[in-house]
């Protein structure tokens, strides 16, 4: 299984502290949000290479990163070539720009870089074992306007998403998709389909909502709570959270 970090976009609600800096690389407790998540997900044994997409801006940060990262595998770092928020690639186009880029054949693990998790990913990686499909977590959202700024999907009773629709003013459900998803190989193809049929391409969960149309995606329910770091607020406060003592 490859994992692919989506990092090229440039977080402009958090300047001025990713004007010239990538949120992914911000700390956290001592660690860089990508640490977090990358030392986890290497615990569980299962990623035979990491790559890294970011912008032409910040490409830097994350090539000094990785010359110092200690992993089991190897990481590759990609400049998709945009230069500035208004000419970013987009994340679905990203995705398809790293497997052109660099080959890719088999499983790919996609994940935003920029989000904390209080659990462990290795169950969301074990959940792939009791399906053949493509698949994503999924969490309650009990809150009208977050749902209007996120993946909203519809499950049945095996997990398997009915719909889904990407920030829908009237959403159908509460259940979110958040930036973690699997895509089996056989699959991996449709990407490049669903770019040429019109597919968003900004946000990660239009293709997944795309994908649901046309092929099987599950969705496990997440087994803890998830930080999304959007803004300058958001990073402070989970900053204090994980400063708490763990009991």
């Amino acid at each position: 299984m490859i994992c692919i970090v989506l990092a090229a976009g440039y977080a402009t609600r958090l300047y001025p502290l990713t004007e010239n800096f990538p949120k992914p690389l911000l700390r956290v407790k001592g660690k860089t949000i990508l640490d977090w998540l990358l030392d986890d997900i290497d615990n569980t044994g299962l990623i035979d290479r990491y790559v890294i997409v970011s912008n032409h801006r910040f490409v830097a940060h994350f090539e000094a990163w990785a010359a110092q990262k200690k992993l089991s595998t190897k990481i590759d770092v990609l400049d998709d070539g945009s230069a500035s928020n208004e000419t970013r690639l987009g994340a679905v186009r990203d995705i398809q720009f790293a497997v052109d880029a660099l080959g890719l054949e088999g499983d790919l693990f996609v994940i935003a870089g920029d989000n904390l998790l209080d659990f462990s990913l290795a169950r969301f990686l074990a959940y792939g074992r009791q399906k053949s499909a493509t698949y994503v977590m999924r969490y309650w959202e009990p809150s009208l306007d977050k749902l209007r700024k996120a993946g909203v999907a519809q499950v049945d009773t095996t997990d398997r998403i009915l719909h889904m629709a990407e920030k829908p003013q009237t959403p159908a459900g509460h259940w979110c998709v958040p930036p973690f998803y699997v895509y089996r190989r056989q699959d991996v193809p449709l990407i490049s389909k669903a770019i040429e049929d019109g597919c968003g391409v900004d946000a990660p969960g239009s293709l997944i909502a795309w994908l649901a149309g046309v092929t099987p995606i599950y969705a496990m329910e997440m087994p803890g709570k998830r930080y999304d770091i959007g803004d300058l607020d958001s990073y402070r406060e989970v900053q204090q959270w994980f400063q708490k003592p763990t009991s």
